[in-house]
């Protein structure tokens, strides 16, 4: 018997108490033991996980109105520039910011000990932040600076809104020059030293869903240890790259908007991120529930590290000139393992992104789903797959003539 259900087939379960709920490493010896069809008409629900660093990241402030009303347009938080060019007292923190007074590069390599991820932290943790602003003084909102300290329980919202998460597959970093260079990926040694990679394979949420066959706007999700949603496709969504047969794209490809009430969230799962050499961050953990709908969905989350093949990219060159070239294909098995073979080389291998808090969360959500605490919801629009046609865009330098 085919297995067709729907999502509020689910959810009656769930509220019952009833629902089957695996993680994404569950079901891969769950479907080898009973066979494809026994598991999609018993699975109900395949968590997934993912904690790493994740550049596109920030939340949108709120600080209510001071008296007398100021109409902020320039803001810090610890030292840290928010954007404060929306209205008089909402602020936009990057995960990227950087004080004025951080060295950078000058002094190479930066250290980039605190930035825009580190008050997103702190803010989570409940510690004190110190807010400065200033603007340039209206007959409605005439005070012209402010210097205080608040904490996130202080201020009226704090939404974290990310325009580029969980990034499906991501490729492989080496440098094959004879200096370290130090990148978002790492510090990476000379002439193939290490090789850098990032998402967590088999338990990575777009890598067990990866047409996007049951992920869109509305989709609810675990986001930085609160619920957050899907609010759009991620900026440089590309479903069109290529793909294995079993659909599974070999480099980066779709990528999540994720939105979420940062009051809710934790530390544990909120992490500021520094990168010697590169800048500042933000690492995240997400966790999306993919329900099984048929035995196509039941199938791709079924996938092995095995299975799934990135692209060895040289940071040296290839990658910062924006070259097409690719020095190889690797599997996450090979890549978990420790090292890869490449040109003839063994590579040892460092991981970006923390497979164990993968497990974790994908764990964690599964336990919300089967107590009854989290419901799935059914997308209002589900993401752009390859049928869309999306062509990535990349800035041209022109002149003015």
């Amino acid at each position: 018997m085919t297995v067709e259900r729907t999502i509020a087939e689910i959810n009656e379960k769930v509220k019952q108490g009833k629902a089957v709920v695996v993680t994404a490493e569950e079901i891969i010896d769950i479907v080898k033991e009973k066979g494809v069809k026994r598991a999609a008409q018993e699975i109900d629900v395949v968590t997934t996980g993912t904690f790493g660093t994740m550049c596109s990241s920030g939340a949108f402030l709120n600080f209510g109105h001071s008296k007398p009303r100021i109409k902020m347009n320039k803001a810090n938080l610890n030292g840290v520039p928010a954007y404060a060019g929306i209205a008089a007292v909402d602020a936009y923190i990057g995960a990227t910011a950087l004080p004025e007074s951080d060295p950078e590069n000058r002094i190479h390599p930066g250290k980039f000990l605190y930035g825009g991820g580190h008050v997103i932290e702190d803010l989570v943790a409940g510690k004190k932040v110190k807010l400065e602003a200033s603007g340039y003084g209206t007959d409605c909102y005439p005070r012209r600076h402010l210097e205080t300290w608040i904490t996130l329980q202080d201020i009226n919202e704090a939404i974290l809104f990310n325009p580029r998460n969980a990034y499906q597959n991501y490729g492989v970093a080496v440098n094959t020059s004879n200096k370290t260079i130090y990148t978002y990926m790492g510090v990476l040694k000379p002439r193939m030293g290490n090789a850098s990679y990032s998402t967590s394979g088999q338990l990575s949420p777009l890598l067990n869903d990866p047409y996007y066959r049951t992920i869109g706007i509305g989709t609810r999700v675990f986001l930085g240890g609160g619920i957050g949603y899907v609010a759009w496709h991620g900026t440089q969504h590309n479903p069109s790259v290529a793909r294995g047969e079993n659909g599974v794209p070999t480099t980066g490809a779709g990528t999540l908007a994720l939105i979420g009430d940062l009051k809710q969230m934790s530390p544990n799962w909120l992490r500021g991120v520094s990168f010697l050499g590169y800048g500042a961050s933000l690492a995240v953990g997400i966790g999306v529930p993919i329900p099984i709908l048929n035995e196509e969905i039941l199938v791709s989350t079924a996938v092995t590290d095995a299975e799934i093949y990135t692209t060895v990219v040289d940071y040296s060159s290839a990658y910062p000139e924006r070259k097409p070239e690719v020095l190889g294909k690797v599997s996450y098995a090979e890549l978990r393992s420790g090292v890869i073979k490449l040109q003839g080389k063994d590579v040892p291998t460092t991981p970006l992104s923390s497979y164990a808090k993968a497990r974790e969360i994908a764990q964690i959500l599964k336990e919300w789903i089967s107590n009854g605490s989290f419901l799935l919801t059914e997308p209002v629009q589900l993401l752009p797959s390859v049928e869309a046609g999306i062509e990535l865009k990349s800035i041209e330098i022109r002149n003015n003539s």
